[in-house]
């Protein structure tokens, strides 16, 4: 039945929307959807991950599963059953994809495959999450499935295992290890786009941050607080000097996934940005476009969102680039400064008068305290 809104149904019985004929480009973060575009207009490229198909342990992981696990259906997980049946319809994927559970008290989830996607959680996940907040990873997993990540998820399953195989022939791995550095930023934008489509299947934010805070944290959500949650993103994005900056990309380079906290503020953030609340309305593109789309504009897209992000953001280094982007004078001051900490005054300069500059005769010493004394990551929150 329909609602009067334009595009949108909602589901019989309950107070959630469908998105006919949705693209996955409605929820796809700007650094992943650009990458996927200029993939799908490779020419050739199915062809390509077809030949690959044949190198991979895709059949052989279907075999494990299929031997292994438990097949989600009508006899068994059936509640898992019709959430995967609901996230379909809700995203209008027509194929569902076979789902499997696997005994593992970690909770993970993973969508692989490269001719049929296919979606595996564990008991850990099952047993750790509520209802509502599983609805949001099932929707996770079929976003994956939308967007074509199985594909991209199964090759860098594959280079990562063959990194380690060729590790002992010389510059072999280095090669190999650039290419799964440049897959593992991508797919960890890739996870945020899929927290998206979670959350368009879900239609509950709070679900969402909930299930969010126990991966982190575990089954003790009366122990947690979602505010306190997404201060602690805040805290970690905006904080430290330029050593802490740089030890975060140290941290987050191995990963695959964005860290949780930074994944429920960016969830939040597009929770509440303009984008999500016209695709609510059902105006979002649509499947029958994608061929239309441009690659440039995608990659323009994509770049806007990079300078935005530069522009807005807390982080010392990143301040430090704005900073040379924009011609600040005095550079080796500046980069000294933000490396250690320390704060410089606004308005003072090297030979100034006693507040706060640096070879003063007064009260002020070198970095000054007439900022509060703070560090560089102590403001602006």
């Amino acid at each position: 039945m329909t609602d009067g809104t334009a595009g949108t149904e909602r589901l019989p019985g309950r107070d959630r929307r469908r998105f006919p004929g949705i693209s996955s480009r409605a929820y796809e973060h700007p650094a992943d959807r650009s990458a996927l575009v200029a993939l799908r207009k490779l020419s050739g490229f199915d062809t390509v991950f077809k030949a690959l198909s044949g190198l991979l342990p895709e059949r052989s992981l279907r075999l494990l599963f299929l031997s292994d696990s438990v097949r989600v259906g009508d006899e068994q997980f059936a509640h898992l059953n019709v959430m995967l049946r609901d996230a379909c319809y809700i995203l209008d994927l027509e194929k569902v994809p076979p789902m499997y559970v696997k005994q593992d008290p970690q909770p993970t989830a993973m969508c692989i495959g490269l001719d049929e996607p296919i979606i595996v959680v564990s008991t850990g996940l099952v047993e750790l999450l509520d209802e509502e907040e599983m609805r949001a990873v099932v929707g996770h997993e079929v976003g994956h499935a939308l967007s074509g990540h199985a594909v991209y998820r199964t090759i860098l399953l594959f280079l990562t295992n063959l990194a380690l195989k060729v590790a002992w022939i010389p510059l072999g791995n280095v090669a190999i290890m650039a290419i799964v550095t440049a897959l593992r930023e991508w797919f960890r934008k890739s996870e945020l786009s899929a927290d998206r489509a979670g959350l368009l299947v879900g239609q509950d934010l709070q679900a969402s941050m909930r299930g969010l805070m126990k991966l982190a944290g575990g089954n003790h959500l009366h122990e947690m607080n979602v505010d306190a949650f997404l201060k602690q993103a805040e805290e970690y994005e905006a904080g430290g000097d330029l050593r802490d900056s740089v030890l975060k990309i140290m941290n987050v380079l191995p990963r695959s996934h964005p860290f949780t906290t930074v994944r429920a503020a960016e969830l939040k953030r597009w929770h509440d940005s303009r984008d999500f609340q016209r695709i609510m309305d059902g105006h979002y593109p649509r499947r029958e476009e994608d061929k239309d789309t441009s690659v440039s504009d995608s990659f323009r897209q994509s770049a806007d969102h990079y300078a935005s992000s530069v522009k807005n953001s807390k982080d010392p280094l990143m301040g430090l680039v704005r900073d040379i982007a924009g011609g600040a004078g005095d550079l080796g001051g500046r980069l000294r400064d933000t490396f250690t900490g320390r704060s410089r005054p606004s308005g003072g300069n090297t030979d100034g008068d006693g507040n706060g500059n640096r070879n003063g005769n007064g009260n002020g010493s070198e970095g000054g305290d007439g900022d509060g004394g703070g560090s560089t990551g102590a403001s602006g929150r």
